[in-house]
């Protein structure tokens, strides 16, 4: 009996120990899964994106072609205006005075005139008795020589005083959309010269320019594309827009890059029929580059790093993941353009990447497919453009 107590405690003892003993290693995980696909294969065109500011295809400053006392104002701040439009009124009557002063001197002109060619006209039948000189003679043809001159001086002042009361009528020089007014009735102005006191501006309706900077690099590459892009697709976004939804087409390319800062001055038109866009507007505008071209595309989340490369995760036929260094592009559609570094067959981790570990490591794949945002490449608002510049006023999106 003692015995069997002896042996039910050592049982108890060793169930005691064995309870308390490290408990056995887990197996092993299996490989996490993750969500692999074939690049996405189709054409794109790359567009190289600066900004800018919108600019008026004409703009003057309206001064008044005489000097004078400001009498009327003849147009509402703001208002479109014609061409020939009156705008402004000067008081006419210094100008009356001296056209009818003017007029005077015409006809004391005209009167000497015709006593010269009486004087002229009698020396010439008593020459011919030689009743008077030959100095005689001379002196009255030379006093209808100069009376002559006087008449005309005279009708080229009458001419320049007409012109004087015209312009004390100050009309629009184009049509557009006139500023508001610069000078008050009862204001005495100056005229006559670009230092004479400008009164309003107008600045053109209908077409708009967008001016922008682009990099000597950009222009060597327009110019090795075969030619410096004239005519190009511009699609230009507001500051509070979310896609390129205004228009137009490159019109002029500076003769010359500017030495100081590097740069080419390049300008585009857009139509602007309901006058919405206004010069002085800033915005972003893409130039269409290169023609189309085919190009694998993944999503841009697929895209990791290893110091400064930019790696794509590939997953093997074995399931192993090896990364691949590539070149990007822009993102065309929420999809990043690959340029180099991947085959149209890789199977690329678009879903899981986070849980796929080092390279050569095991992972589950599933398959999935890679589609484009909806829309049109050059209007999706996620749309990047390629490098354009770095320069001032030709500043580009990185294109990785």
């Amino acid at each position: 009996m003692r015995g069997l107590k002896i042996a039910a405690v050592s049982v108890m003892v060793t169930g005691a120990l064995y309870g308390c003993s490290p408990k056995a290693e887990a197996p092993a995980q299996g490989a996490p899964p993750v969500t692999v696909a074939v690049p996405l294969k189709q054409q794109v065109r790359d567009w190289d994106e600066f900004t800018g500011r919108f600019e008026a295809v004409e703009s003057v400053d309206v001064r008044a072609r005489v000097g004078g006392y400001i009498q009327a104002v003849h147009f509402r701040d703001g208002q479109m205006v014609q061409r020939g439009q009156l705008l402004f009124t000067l008081d006419p009557r210094p100008a009356q005075a001296a056209l009818a002063q003017a007029q005077a001197q015409v006809a004391q002109a005209q009167s000497q005139l015709s006593l010269a060619r009486a004087n002229l006209a009698r020396s010439e039948a008593l020459l011919a008795s030689q009743a008077v000189s030959k100095a005689e003679y001379d002196s009255n043809k030379a006093a209808v020589d100069a009376a002559q001159a006087n008449l005309a001086a005279g009708n080229a002042a009458v001419r320049n005083a007409r012109l004087n009361l015209e312009y004390t009528r100050v009309t629009a020089p184009t049509s557009g959309r006139v500023s508001d007014r610069r000078v008050d009735p009862g204001n005495v102005i100056a005229g006559g010269s670009s230092a004479g006191d400008i009164l309003t501006t107008i600045i053109s309706g209908g077409p708009i320019h967008f001016v922008f900077d682009g990099s000597e690099a950009v222009l060597l590459k327009y110019l090795r594309q075969g030619g410096a892009n004239q005519g190009a697709v511009v699609n230009v976004r507001l500051q509070d827009e979310s896609t390129y939804k205004h228009t137009g087409r490159l019109d002029f390319s500076d003769n010359a890059v500017d030495t100081a800062s590097g740069v080419i001055r390049l300008r585009a038109i857009l139509p602007n029929a309901d006058g919405f866009l206004r010069p002085g507007m800033f915005g972003s505008a893409q130039v269409a580059g290169a023609g189309a071209y085919d190009a694998l595309l993944v999503p841009d989340s697929a895209i990791g790093t290893d110091q400064a490369r930019r790696t794509v995760a590939v997953v093997n036929a074995d399931g192993t993941v090896t990364n691949k260094a590539v070149q990007l592009g822009p993102i065309v559609q929420g999809l990043r353009v690959v340029r180099s570094g991947l085959a149209p067959t890789d199977r690329v981790i678009i879903a899981g990447l986070q849980r796929a570990a080092q390279p050569g490591s095991k992972v589950t794949p599933k398959n999935g497919k890679i589609e484009p945002v909806a829309g049109d490449a050059s209007q999706a608002p996620v749309t990047q453009a390629a490098p354009a510049s770095s320069a001032s006023f030709a500043n580009s999106l990185p294109a990785g």
